[in-house]
């Protein structure tokens, strides 16, 4: 049986070096592809594109990996941008919500990591903290902190015991979107992950970053829910 066909969001870079080039690039880090062929699954990289054309692209997609990266614009969620919000990233935000969007309608499995999280949080109508401290120590250094899982969710069935997870991040999940649940919590409170409850769809959001980590139990679960997707792929 082929191997389920994930798509990973990436970002441009305007200035990117490599070799003897120093040009615009839409890259992700290396971490996600891995995690996701470590898991089982096969990645295709998904540069942005135009909205409109999410459907399309989730058509032949098995499931979805949004991955990290920066602030969602705090426009899309009703709220004033806080001192401490970075600057907007416009074509990001409108081609991972319209991808988000896509993959709730025609019930592929996504996962959220980071940035990722609070999207699809926002995409579903939810409100984000744009600044809190203590969930990232320097620029460009992961930090590691436990994780507690909420007895009864798929998280929890996934990842049962308390666990410490890479985390990079000062935004978090304030007001949860439609349907939305918070599946696992930060020793402060902070929520760690969501999900849509039921088994019907596959929906979890990670506020880590799992791609750091050896850990594929999340990831793993996204592809074996992909797995039974490509019979309906169109």
């Amino acid at each position: 049986m082929p191997r389920p066909l994930i798509g990973i969001t990436t970002y441009v870079e305007e200035s990117t070096r490599y070799g003897v080039w120093d040009v615009p690039a839409s890259l992700v880090p290396t971490g996600y592809h891995e995690l996701v062929q470590a898991a089982g699954g096969a990645a295709v990289l998904l540069p942005p594109d135009e909205p409109g054309s999410a459907a399309e692209v989730l058509g032949r997609l098995d499931g979805l990996v949004v991955a990290g990266g920066p602030d969602v614009d705090p426009v899309r969620y009703g709220a004033e941008r806080h001192p401490r919000t970075g600057p907007p990233a416009t074509v990001r935000d409108e081609w991972e919500l319209a991808l988000i969007e896509a993959a709730l309608a025609s019930g592929k499995p996504v996962l959220g990591i980071c940035r990722g999280m609070q999207a699809l949080n926002v995409a579903l109508g939810g409100t984000l903290i744009q600044h809190i401290d203590g969930h990232a120590v320097a620029p460009g250094v992961m930090s590691w902190h436990p994780v507690r899982p909420v007895a009864g969710t798929r998280y929890a069935a996934l990842v049962p015991e308390e666990a410490e997870v890479p985390t990079y991040h000062h935004q978090a999940v304030d007001r949860l979107g439609r349907g939305l649940i918070a599946s696992a919590h930060a020793v402060d409170g902070t929520v760690e992950a969501i999900e849509l409850p039921g088994s019907a769809h596959w929906v979890l959001g990670v506020q880590w970053h799992p791609e750091r980590d050896k850990d594929t139990r999340v990831m793993s679960s996204l592809i074996e829910a992909a797995s039974l997707i490509p019979a309906v792929r169109v």
